[in-house]
């Protein structure tokens, strides 16, 4: 068992979601789905209660644990892309499975899980410091998909 496991709170979508995350990213799978051995708040017994699955190699933890909380940006998944590909690839993988565009690399996978699509270009720009920085930030800001071409001439500039 792992010492620490991102648990994530679902209405009753865990393995679906879960499923989606195991085919969309790499070193992502699901491990385990477990039954719920009686009745609860939420369910019946024999429904999906957990759902172990990793997401680039973060063990994770889905529950179905019914309507009473829902996701927010306070908590996102942030991936780290090569190009621009790989950044399409992802993005629209979310976005077209009933997902929700957002600004500045995120977007809302349909279960309301918040992610970062976040190209290591961009982390790099940011991190100079100063000028490029600014222009980096300032570049990224008019964004909602990110943009690897325009960043790069933001840290060119």
């Amino acid at each position: 068992m792992n010492k620490n496991t991102i648990c994530i709170w679902y209405d009753r979508e865990a393995e679906e979601a879960a499923r989606f995350y195991a085919k969309t990213f790499p070193d992502s799978k699901v491990i385990a789905v477990h039954n719920a051995p009686g009745d609860y708040p939420s369910g019946k017994k024999g429904d999906v209660l957990t759902v172990e699955f990793t997401v680039c190699g973060i063990p994770c933890l889905g529950l179905n644990g019914g309507p009473q909380f829902k996701h927010s940006e306070a908590f996102s998944f942030q991936i780290s892309t090569e190009d621009q590909a790989e950044t399409d690839r992802y993005w629209n993988a979310i976005v077209g499975n009933g997902g929700k565009i957002s600004d500045c690399g995120w977007c809302k996978d349909k279960w309301g899980v918040s992610w970062q699509i976040t190209p290591r270009v961009l982390m790099e720009g940011l991190s100079k410091g100063g000028e490029v920085s600014k222009r980096v930030f300032d570049a990224m800001m008019t964004m909602q998909k990110i943009d690897v071409a325009k960043i790069e001439a933001a840290i060119r500039s």
